[in-house]
């Protein structure tokens, strides 16, 4: 029974080296030639393989279009045409007519004299003129003279006119009373020009500068001259 299960090992029917000799070398030429066609046959077909990447890196991108080129310029306009003048028939004439003649001199005329004319009289002249000609015009009068300030040889002036202040009702009420001193120009003629206030109780201003403005003074003097002065004047307010 062993023999049996062991014969094929003891006694194998398959003989080694049964085989021809050149099976081997042909099986092996073979092979290499099979590998040989699977390495070359890629190698030949170059054209179909895709192009590396890393070459594409250095290809520069297409320049931009060049930018348009610039509008035409509008023509220029026509200049306007100009139109001639037209001699205007009623306008004056530049040159004297050659048939107007040139009159006869002035000093021939005054020399002989006019009928009716003055002695002295200017060439030219009208009858019924004056003798000796025109009287020069006056001349323009001085310029007003400014205000002389009371004091040293301007003596002040004396008062002719006097008129008492009106009292105010309000300022009666609030029991006020003082003196409001006022700054006075008179002028020439002795009548109040102008009145401003110098020391002021404000209730009694008023009161005070319309009953300064409706005195008169004697006229100031200056070289027999009157003269326009400024002078300081008081309104004494007192209640009863």
């Amino acid at each position: 029974m062993p023999r049996e299960m062991f014969g094929d090992v003891v006694d194998p029917s398959v003989k080694v080296g049964s085989r021809q000799w050149y099976v081997v070398p042909l099986s092996i030429a073979t092979h290499v030639v099979i590998l040989g066609a699977l390495i070359i046959i890629p190698l030949m077909a170059a054209d179909v393989l895709p192009t590396p990447p890393a070459m594409m890196a250095f290809v520069a991108a297409p320049p931009p279009p060049p930018p348009p080129p610039p509008p035409p310029p509008a023509p220029a306009a026509a200049a306007p045409k100009v139109q001639p003048v037209q001699a205007n028939p009623a306008a004056a004439p530049i040159e004297a007519p050659s048939e107007i003649k040139p009159e006869s001199s002035v000093a021939a005329t005054a020399a002989e004299g006019v009928a009716g004319g003055v002695e002295g009289g200017v060439p030219g002249g009208v009858v019924g003129g004056v003798v000796g000609g025109l009287p020069e015009a006056p001349p323009p009068p001085p310029p007003p003279q400014a205000p002389i300030r009371v004091g040293g040889n301007i003596k002040p002036p004396q008062k002719r006119k006097n008129v008492n202040p009106v009292y105010p009702p309000i300022a009666q009420s609030a029991r006020v009373q003082g003196v409001v001193i006022i700054e006075a120009t008179i002028g020439p003629d002795g009548k109040v020009k102008d009145a401003k206030v110098l020391r002021s109780i404000p209730l009694l201003d008023q009161a005070a500068l319309d009953a300064v403005k409706q005195w008169e003074f004697t006229p100031t003097l200056l070289n027999g001259v009157p003269v326009p002065v400024i002078m300081t004047v008081t309104v004494n307010f007192t209640l009863q």
